[in-house]
């Protein structure tokens, strides 16, 4: 007999009804975040299905990167472009975990965080072939100084200011003495960092107790949007053509302090055909008229640096190797409209090298920039399909084309996009 009158056993306690509760349910995971990932390299409509997600849920979070991602949401006619909040924010009702909530934990991008981005582009344009093509956000040479452990985060600057003043210094300096072209105005930029830390402050937070508590407290719908995407992940991207962050599921861990246990779906993103920014190897890309009509009909442009995104078929290769990284529970198949013109349309299945089959996605990027793609060819509809509310709807050569991509990576696709606006995501299941 417990001590509240409850019987007791091995196995846990009994609820007064004559229900036993296991150890498992008694402490077990409470609440599980279900995350949104972009499966390509990014601009694949991640804010779109976010923004979708976000109408129930309760917290809303960023977990990595910076300000160089763009996500495009339009609401009522009304287009809004975000680059570090989440596109979940416009969810009146949840709380903003970055925005209205912020973690003491995160590092600080500085001024001349951004200025040493373009000065290093710059070394490496002088370097045939060897720019990078970042969006020179200051992203990367931040996650630098993260990792030299000699940056600034949250804490230090809402914490001592004349601490945090010597700190910045010291920093400033050390990329002074790197960069001989900086220039940093010092005593104005800690003028303007003390107004932010009067700012912050009230929104300051402990970001891994408020999660904890979260999932741990009653019921809540957690929703966390990863930035960039799959491929350009430090790690498992296209290095070194990628960003400074884990973009893959890990990130959601390391990012914001919940432990994989708490993970529950995840929902990879994919443009129905594929796009990238900037540089890098991109097997699929159709630099002829069929990527100029993606380009023009997709208005492909980068919300962040307006650069031009170059296009191509859809790489399912690249897909099924962010599945694997990820574990994909299922696939939200956007801007579906797009290729409404095309008689046929065409869909990588496989890479050669100087006729060799490769049996998985490559790590060297020398290797990636040399395959052959095999393709499969599907006929095209040819007719819109902007105005279809339901699969049923959809013609079914369209219907063909989410099946094929379905079968080839044993995923179930969720939600098709065939437009810009909230009603324009078809919901399958």
């Amino acid at each position: 007999m417990a001590s509240d009158g409850t019987m007791a056993n091995g196995n846990g306690r009994d609820t007064g009804d004559g229900a036993p509760v296991s150890k498992r349910q008694r402490f077990g995971p409470h609440n599980k975040v279900t995350v949104v990932l972009g499966a390509q390299w990014g601009d694949e409509g991640k804010g779109k299905v976010v923004d979708l997600l976000a109408m129930d849920a309760d917290i809303v979070c960023r977990c990595q990167g910076g300000n160089n991602a763009g996500h495009t949401v339009v609401v009522d006619s009304v287009e809004y472009d975000f680059h570090l909040l989440p596109s979940g924010v416009l969810n009146k009702k949840a709380v903003s975990f970055i925005g209205v909530v912020i973690c003491f934990l995160w590092p600080l991008v500085f001024n001349f965080h951004q200025a040493v981005d373009g000065l290093q582009e710059q070394q490496r344009e002088q370097q045939e072939g060897k720019n990078l093509g970042t969006t020179k956000k200051g992203i990367g040479p931040a996650y630098s100084s993260k990792a030299a452990r000699n940056g600034l985060r949250i804490c230090d600057l809402v914490s001592d200011f004349k601490v945090f003043e010597e700190k910045f210094r010291m920093l400033a300096t050390h990329f002074q003495m790197m960069y001989r072209n900086l220039n940093v105005d010092i005593e104005a930029e800690l003028q303007q960092l003390k107004i932010y830390a009067e700012k912050l402050r009230p929104l300051v937070t402990d970001g891994v107790y408020f999660m904890h508590k979260a999932l741990t407290g009653p019921s809540k719908r957690i929703l966390v949007e990863g930035a960039n995407a799959a491929l350009l992940d430090i790690d498992f991207g296209t290095y070194p053509f990628v960003t400074s962050s884990n973009c893959t599921v890990g990130g959601v861990c390391t990012g914001l302090g919940v432990p994989p246990s708490h993970v529950g779906r995840v929902y990879g993103v994919v443009k129905a055909y594929t796009t990238r920014v900037g540089v890098g190897a991109f097997p699929t890309e159709q630099d002829n008229e069929t990527g100029d009509l993606l380009q023009s009909r997709g208005r492909e442009f980068g919300v962040t640096t307006g650069r031009r995104r170059r296009c191509g078929w859809l790489d399912l290769i690249l897909v099924r190797y962010a599945h694997m990284v990820n574990g994909f529970s299922a696939i939200a198949l956007t801007k579906l409209d797009i290729l409404d013109t095309l008689p046929e349309i065409k869909v990588g299945v496989a890479y050669e090298v100087d006729g060799h089959p490769l049996p998985s996605f490559p790590a060297n990027m020398d290797v990636l920039t040399r395959v052959t793609v095999e393709y499969k060819t599907l006929p095209g509809w040819q007719c819109s399909t902007e105005a279809a509310r339901s699969f049923d709807e959809l013609p079914s050569q369209a219907q063909n084309y989410i099946r094929f991509i379905e079968d080839f990576l044993q995923v179930p696709v969720k939600w098709v996009g065939v437009g810009k606006s909230r009603e324009s995501m078809i919901k399958l299941f």
